[in-house]
């Protein structure tokens, strides 16, 4: 019988220099051919998907935390911010002087010097990781690219927001956003301290996941999902067999049914291997 697969991105199918293991690849290709559903379920908009994501080969994609669904190029859902609650927090984050971008399918909007500050966070990956250079610049230069500076950002297409770290504790970012977002630490820990993400209150991964497989008519009990983060809690907690990666935040390994190797340590195709989907 044909299962149904959910796989996180960041620190689960990529690792942190944003490549995607060879074993990952093969994992995945593999289950498909034998009859399975691979779904991305992420928290990074569409435009974010970059070709060497979606080459891998899916069946579909959640997106943007839970906030948007699509299947066989059919959108089923598409949650965006609301323009008051984007202008509240540019204004927020420009006085307070936080580094942010916001993200839409269309594109990812930078504010000021956020450019910069990722830029400047890559080089510094490279200077500590100098036998990695090359991989660090494969995985991370094309989001830094995808980056646009000087558009307004008071917009109305918006899915989700993450901020970059600095010297604004994120217990202070949290309170001021709590009641309008879903705030959460940032699923990119090259981010650093204090960085963080935000969405539309009320929506995450499971609530996407129960949305999709109700469409697709499939049943829960062949569900797996595969995650990291603290925004895979919800979906490793509602799926039959959730997965924490090796690399996990602990607090993310104990929401988990159980805990594969790391992403560097074959730890999908390894867990694939073990529930016999290939």
């Amino acid at each position: 019988m044909s299962k149904i697969i959910f796989m996180d991105i960041d620190g689960t199918l990529v690792n942190d220099k944003g490549v995607i293991p060879e074993s990952a690849k093969q994992g995945i290709q593999r289950a498909r051919r034998n009859g399975h559903l691979v779904f991305i379920c992420t928290g990074r908009s569409k435009a974010e998907l970059f070709p060497e994501i979606l080459e891998v080969g899916f069946d579909g994609i959640i997106g943007a935390a839970g906030g948007y669904i699509e299947v066989e190029e059919k959108v089923l859902l598409h949650e965006q911010v609301k323009k008051a609650d984007i202008k509240h927090l540019v204004d927020f984050f420009n006085q307070h002087e936080v580094d942010f971008y916001l993200e839409s399918n269309g594109g990812l909007f930078a504010s000021e010097n956020c450019k910069k500050h990722i830029r400047a966070i890559i080089e510094k990956m490279m200077v500590e990781n100098p036998e990695a250079k090359e991989e660090i610049e494969k995985g991370l230069q094309p989001f830094h690219d995808l980056l646009i500076e000087g558009q307004e950002l008071v917009r109305d297409d918006i899915n989700k927001i993450s901020f970059l770290g600095s010297d604004v504790p994120y217990e202070v970012i949290k309170q001021e956003f709590q009641s309008k977002f879903l705030v959460i630490p940032s699923t990119v820990p090259a981010f650093g301290e204090n960085s963080g993400e935000l969405s539309v209150i009320g929506i995450h991964k499971a609530t996407a996941i129960k949305k999709l497989i109700e469409h697709l008519d499939l049943e829960k009990q062949n569900t797996y999902a595969y995650g990291d983060g603290i925004n895979d809690i919800e979906m490793l907690q509602f799926v039959q067999y959730g997965i924490a990666m090796g690399n996990a935040k602990e607090a993310v390994k104990k929401a988990a049914d159980d805990i594969t190797d790391s992403h560097d340590e074959d730890g999908i195709y390894n867990s694939f291997k073990k529930y016999e989907l290939i």
